[in-house]
């Protein structure tokens, strides 16, 4: 629920299926935190839309005629105050959604997800943190092992050079898929200071949100497959 006086989410549909945008429109409308401001049938026409529409959750599909949602995405994130990009696709472990999340996705669904399920993405991507579950990153990036470096041969990596040895652990941990609780558990340290430690790990890396740093955590070699 949208608290008195606060604006409600505004939501952006990208799909080049019709009855899609109508069901997702239905569903997002039905809810008074949420709104619907604008919908595209391809990343090309959402790219121009969204130029003149103010949005803060973007929901992309990744295979569409024109310009698919990967590079959409990659363009949109370059955006100054660039809205959030949930990536949503048909199959498990698609191809098109670890190259979106590269490009600057925070998040990564089935369309098949339930109706909760999307609702709570869209609220709790807004809010600046990660939808994507643990397990579903690792297998993510497992599945896609092959077009990652291989840690043996990767060569040091600036982003990591700013880090103390704490938050090297904690990204070696963030890239094993676990959560913040389980990483607290691990250091035998309070949440609070986890979250502390992955908001550090967020600005020194310049890393949008908890996906990227996983990304860059397999990139950097300190995660191998």
């Amino acid at each position: 629920m949208t608290d008195a006086g606060s604006e409600p989410i505004r939501v952006f549909l990208v799909d080049d299926q019709d009855l899609v945008r109508a069901g997702f429109r239905m569903l997002i409308d039905s809810q008074p935190d949420l709104t619907v401001v604008g919908e595209a049938g391809d990343g090309g026409q959402a790219l121009e839309r969204l130029s003149v529409t103010r949005c803060d959750v973007v929901l992309m599909d990744v295979r569409m005629p024109r310009l698919d949602g990967v590079e959409a995405t990659r363009r949109l994130a370059q955006w100054p105050e660039a809205p959030q990009v949930i990536v949503l696709t048909t199959f498990d472990l698609d191809e098109y959604a670890f190259a979106a999340i590269r490009a600057g996705a925070a998040a990564f669904l089935l369309k098949d997800a339930t109706p909760d399920t999307l609702l709570d993405a869209i609220r709790t991507v807004h809010a600046g943190d990660s939808v994507v579950a643990p397990s579903t990153t690792r297998r993510l990036l497992d599945h896609f092992a092959g077009a990652l470096p291989d840690p043996s041969s990767t060569a040091p990596d600036d982003r990591l050079d700013a880090l103390t040895e704490r938050e090297r652990e904690t990204l070696v941990l963030v890239g094993r898929g676990l959560s913040n609780a389980e990483i607290a558990a691990d250091f035998v340290v309070s949440e609070a200071t986890v979250k502390t430690h992955v908001g550090r790990l967020l600005a020194k890396t310049g890393s949008r949100d908890r996906v990227q740093l996983v990304v860059l955590a397999y990139e950097t070699g300190l995660v191998g497959s």
